[in-house]
């Protein structure tokens, strides 16, 4: 994670990171979540996801 999302504010969080602008699709009773391409804030939010619901341990 970059230096400025490790100083960020609560607003910029939730402004950049929880308001994902995504399509959610689902098909065989799996979700799947489209991100567009070029997201500035791509990273972080993936990194922000992968270490909410990784590997319990």
């Amino acid at each position: 994670m970059d230096s400025s999302a490790a100083r960020a504010t609560t607003a910029a969080v939730r402004t950049h990171l929880v308001h994902v602008p995504a399509r959610i699709a689902r098909s065989a009773r799996r979700i799947t979540l489209h991100l567009p391409h070029n997201w500035p804030w791509q990273h972080a939010w993936t990194h922000l996801f992968s270490t909410a619901h990784g590997p319990a341990g």
